[in-house]
């Protein structure tokens, strides 16, 4: 888990750069309007959908690390691409911006195809009461990767120069690549290997993900998920203005208070990880009860939100971001280790394009959500006089999806997964 989690984190540092420092150095030193780095981390998003090809791909192979590899390896070229093309777009913007608008468009398909397979290969690796850990551990290694990233390569910068931009990432790139390569040597070996069955890797692609898409249990955690990771993306954008226009917050308190809904997401990781792992056998362990907890507790915590504004400096805002990043990481964690346990079902060597599927709706949700709602605030101000009510409403308009994937989440039923050949290496572990 700890080796399949480095890549996660080396995949994190490199799509760090792409939504923080070259979106900054755009806007700021190229004096680019906001839309312009903004429609690049769309198309990063856009092309998620195309994860079932991805999982498809190593589903036919039968091996997930080269997907990875190369993976990584789009990822990585893309990342110094993008650096590239920001820094030439200093001198020609629309050649500095068409490069740049390819690179994200590599950086996306890098991270789908690395990031499919990462994940089914740890689905058919870990034992089912671990998957919560496992999720946790991934994430979380991830989430390291933003946090090593972004200051190392910000004391690298300076004194910033287009030239040391291209340098920082291409160095970055090529770290990262090296880490993913080397963490995932060998470890495809030691997992238990599916059973050979030649006619269904030679299935067409569109009847494999017909077949998968036709599974009622599969269509609905498609939903689920759509409907949560909106709901969970949509107050990206609105949060710390939220914070700052009515709860009269500085730019600082409001910067402080975004790290504090995130380090209420890390221990709501952690609190499903160690219970599922303490509780095995009990139904404390079920991942189903904490999917539909986080995403219940989230719309409380919206609720609340949004019943504050009126109060004002008064309300205990900072205790409500906390909770809401409480539950957000409870439900993340528990819905991606059902992710993985309901990857196993049915044939073995489909496991790519339903976990691709479910990635793609996750992808296209996460890239929608934060844009959605930000439109949906701005436009609901023009309709009411006061800026409270529009924000109020769309934080409900969240808290309600989130009851929505709660009664979905619950309707979701797992089924027995099939019996798999193990690996003599894995026997016994």
């Amino acid at each position: 888990m700890a080796r399949l989690g480095l890549v996660q984190t080396a995949l994190g540092s490199v799509v760090v750069l792409m939504t923080s420092t070259l979106n900054r150095v755009m806007v700021v030193e190229l004096a680019l309007p906001a839309l312009v780095p903004g429609l690049l981390v769309a198309l990063h998003y856009a092309v998620q959908v195309l994860r079932p090809r991805w999982g498809y791909g190593s589903d036919r192979t039968g091996r997930r690390t080269p997907w990875i590899v190369g993976g990584m390896a789009a990822l990585c070229i893309g990342g110094v691409g993008a650096a590239a093309g920001t820094a030439l777009a200093a001198t020609d913007v629309v050649l500095g911006l068409a490069l740049a608008a390819l690179s994200f468009l590599l950086v996306g398909l890098g991270a789908g195809a690395a990031g499919t397979s990462l994940l089914v290969l740890l689905a058919g690796g870990v034992a089912p009461a671990r998957r919560g850990a496992a999720a946790t551990v991934v994430w979380v290694m991830m989430i390291v990767g933003f946090a090593l990233t972004a200051p190392l390569a910000g004391h690298f910068l300076d004194p910033f120069s287009q030239a040391r931009l291209v340098a920082v990432s291409g160095a970055v790139s090529l770290i990262a690549f090296c880490v993913a390569a080397l963490a995932v040597a060998g470890v495809e070996r030691r997992l238990p290997l599916p059973p050979p069955e030649p006619a269904a890797a030679k299935r067409p692609f569109l009847a494999v993900l017909a077949q998968v898409l036709a599974d009622p249990v599969a269509k609905r955690f498609t939903v689920f998920v759509f409907i949560s990771m909106l709901a969970y993306s949509a107050q990206e954008l609105i949060l710390e203005p939220y914070a700052g226009l009515v709860f009269a917050m500085s730019p600082g308190a409001t910067t402080k208070l975004a790290g504090l809904q995130h380090g209420g997401v890390l221990a709501g990781m952690l609190l499903v990880a160690g219970v599922t792992l303490a509780a095995r056998g009990t139904a404390l362990a079920s991942l189903k009860l904490w999917t539909a907890l986080g995403c219940a507790g989230s719309a409380l915590a919206l609720f609340a939100i949004a019943w504050g504004g009126p109060l004002g400096p008064e309300f205990p805002l900072r205790p409500a971001v906390f909770a809401l990043g409480l539950a957000n990481g409870a439900y993340a964690v528990a819905a991606i280790g059902s992710m993985m346990a309901l990857a196993g079902r049915g044939d073995p060597r489909e496991r790519g394009v339903r976990m691709g599927v479910w990635g793609a709706a996750q992808g296209l949700a996460f890239g929608g959500g934060g844009f959605l709602g930000a439109v949906a605030v701005d436009a609901l101000r023009l309709a009411v006089p006061d800026p409270v009510q529009a924000y109020a409403a769309v934080f409900c308009a969240e808290g309600l999806l989130f009851l929505v994937a709660v009664a979905v989440a619950l309707r979701v039923d797992a089924a027995p997964e099939p019996a798999v050949a193990l690996n003599p290496a894995f026997e016994g572990r």
